[in-house]
């Protein structure tokens, strides 16, 4: 099912690298947009066959790479005057922008290798750096290292995990009942941590 929805959400002919890498770039400049999941469930779907990894790794790096550069080159030019302006529509507030800001300056180019691991640094990394003005080699160097890494761990995870299963047939009865403890877990961290700032 997995494998059906990712072809049928494929972009240029079906092609499951070319979904994932046009997801992943629009994601990478700001745009709310899954794409860490998409590669994830591109991995799995290469694990199970219907695509190679390594054109799945390829694609999310590629549009990971692009992504930010395009991200870097708005925020170098408009910076805040475009957070300002449009950061609330993609969730992007002068709160959260100065929270990233913050530790971009504090961090300089580790933050931009770790930040494709976290949820709102990796949409609006290339952005920050580019209005906090890093100097852009340092900042691709930086960049093409962490989506290197960030693409290389999700695509194995995924494939491996893929081709386990298809090859353990018995383990996918325990799959409903992990993903319902991992949604109560994050749902109790969540709501700690809501108390903690209170």
């Amino acid at each position: 099912m997995k494998i059906s929805l990712i072809s049928s959400w494929g972009l240029l002919g079906g092609s499951i690298p070319a979904a994932v890498f046009v997801t992943v770039l629009l994601e990478a400049f700001g745009l709310p947009l899954p794409g860490e999941s998409a590669l994830i469930a591109a991995s799995a779907a290469a694990g199970a066959g219907a695509t190679r990894l390594p054109y799945v790794f390829l694609a999310a790096w590629a549009g990971a790479v692009i992504g930010d550069n395009i991200g870097y080159v708005i925020g170098h030019r408009y910076g805040q005057l475009l957070v300002a302006r449009y950061g609330d529509r993609v969730g992007l507030t002068q709160a959260r922008y100065a929270r990233v800001e913050a530790a971009t300056e504090k961090y300089g180019a580790f933050m931009v290798v770790f930040a494709r691991f976290f949820v709102v640094l990796r949409q609006f990394n290339g952005l920050v750096a580019g209005s906090t003005g890093m100097p852009w080699p340092r900042f691709l160097i930086a960049n093409i290292v962490g989506a290197a890494a960030w693409a290389g761990l999700w695509t194995v995870l995924g494939g491996r995990a893929a081709h386990w299963l298809t090859h353990h047939p018995n383990a996918m009865h325990a799959v409903p009942l992990v993903a319902i403890i991992a949604v109560v877990i994050f749902v109790a961290i969540r709501l700690v941590r809501k108390r903690r700032r209170r």
